[in-house]
């Protein structure tokens, strides 16, 4: 339902975001710049950004959507505990599970089932998840039990006190080992998508070729910043893209001379092939460092094994 208001005296001269939340206060002003941006808010019929400015008597038009609200109530997910201790939980997070509802992704997440294995993480922020893997990676998450244990965890990832290791599957060649140090921020053209930015923040991967089999890899990788989707990012930078990233490698690239059947299996593969292999830290009360480690899920043992067979 289109709702249309005009700009009173006492707000002329302002940001159109703020006026419109002046105007429309049933809607957030996060709401409102999404819709500007969305075109579903017009000043005098016609589109306008966020930071431009409104006059006396402007028109403006509102086209809200309702939207659903996300839900952080206790659900009955299927996730697989790796590891149990008093301050904190090891997660072995399966491809596709979600971390926690947002935008697109209401409910059904691993922070709904967090809070109805272990009712106490629902007084913990983000269900006591103090970090993250994309949706469709797998492998090593810790999920902190208690305030203490959590502050403790995100101030040694703050000094990067933090081991974490990664295991990628390629497409393309590579020698020895390497690093990628390059600044990582939102893309300018697509808000979903990061890119390497001159004005982004610092991120540091190391990378060690595991195995090379032709025109395809096996990675070991290493991060010394947490930056989202900085692996992902930064080997397709380097023409290494991972096999099944669809996001930054939407052509779906393939190794030179593959045939047929390897080009099909490669093009096939539902997801990123991208595992959180090992996460290490320092116990807080024993001061010893504790190391847990995953193998690689079926799915990637099994893409590992048709390059070999087909190549």
């Amino acid at each position: 339902m289109t709702i249309i208001k005009n700009v009173p005296f006492d707000l002329a001269n302002t940001r159109v975001d703020k006026a419109a939340s002046e105007l429309f206060p049933d809607f957030s002003r996060t709401q409102i710049k999404k819709w500007i941006l969305d075109g579903r808010i017009l000043i005098n019929g016609d589109l306008s950004k966020p930071k431009e400015y409104v006059q006396e008597n402007d028109e403006i038009e509102i086209n809200p959507i309702e939207e659903k609200k996300v839900s952080w109530e206790a659900q009955n997910i299927n996730f697989d505990v790796h590891y149990e201790a008093d301050d904190f939980i090891v997660i072995n997070k399966s491809p596709g599970l979600v971390m926690h509802p947002g935008s697109g992704c209401y409910d059904g997440t691993l922070a709904n089932g967090l809070i109805y294995r272990f009712p106490e993480l629902a007084s913990l922020p983000r269900s006591g998840i103090v970090h993250r893997l994309d949706k469709d990676t797998s492998g090593v998450l810790l999920i902190a039990r208690n305030e203490k244990f959590r502050n403790y965890f995100i101030n040694q990832m703050q000094t990067r006190s933090i081991k974490k290791e990664y295991i990628a599957v390629v497409v393309g060649s590579t020698l020895g080992s390497f690093s990628i140090e390059e600044p990582i921020g939102r893309d300018r053209f697509n808000r979903t998508k990061m890119a390497i930015r001159s004005d982004g923040k610092e991120a540091i991967t190391r990378v060690k070729l595991n195995e090379s089999i032709k025109n395809y890899s096996i990675l070991d990788i290493a991060i010394e910043t947490g930056r989202t989707h900085q692996i992902r990012v930064h080997l397709s930078a380097k023409k290494l893209p991972i096999i099944g990233d669809r996001v930054y490698d939407p052509g779906k690239s393939i190794g030179k001379g593959s045939n047929e059947e390897l080009i099909k299996i490669i093009r096939s593969f539902p997801r990123q092939a991208l595992h959180a292999r090992l996460l290490s830290f320092t116990c807080p009360t024993t001061e010893k460092e504790l190391s847990f480690e995953l193998p690689l899920p079926k799915d990637m043992q099994n893409l590992i094994t048709d390059i070999k067979k087909h190549s």
